[in-house]
């Protein structure tokens, strides 16, 4: 899968919550979407990286922005890893890949000489007419959180 091009239109999606209820993008109109794929729940680097965005969700608030975390992990899993490191952003679980492979996250990864298919942790800032905003790909989880808060900043600022 491609890319996403900054100024597309995001892919439409409906997936459900940690609490079973369905969510969508046109959910969000008018509001901006901080998007973010992650491999697994409770992992090192997935537990700091929702950590960090819970840590930040009132600036992101703030800034009229929702973050969704997305993962093939089920409710129930999200679930205990919300209750387990006490976060407060929304994750969603996209278990057959689909909204992963309309992103273009869902590719092949490599990890001690092996190729496998799986999620490449990513995030997108959609705008509040669903088009795509910003894109990091192949994130580093240190500080991550916070870049992504600060060029939410910069784009409110050119609207205003």
């Amino acid at each position: 899968m491609a890319k996403l091009k900054i100024g597309k239109k995001a892919p439409a999606f409906t997936l459900e919550n940690q609490k079973g209820k369905e969510v969508s993008l046109s959910d969000f109109e008018d509001k901006w979407v901080v998007l973010y794929f992650y491999p697994k729940d409770n992992t090192p680097g997935c537990t700091v990286e929702a950590k960090d965005f819970t840590a930040l969700k009132r600036k992101f608030s703030a800034n009229k922005a929702t973050v969704l975390g997305v993962s093939k992990d089920s409710v129930h899993s999200h679930c205990k890893f919300i209750d387990k490191q006490k976060l407060s952003v929304q994750l969603l679980s996209d278990p057959d890949t689909k909204m992963q492979k309309s992103y273009g996250v869902w590719r092949k990864k490599k990890f001690m000489g092996r190729e496998f298919m799986g999620t490449v942790r990513s995030t997108f800032l959609i705008d509040p007419k669903g088009k795509v905003a910003a894109a990091w790909d192949n994130v580093k989880v240190k500080n991550h959180a916070e870049e992504v808060l600060e060029r939410l900043k910069e784009l409110r600022a050119g609207d205003k």
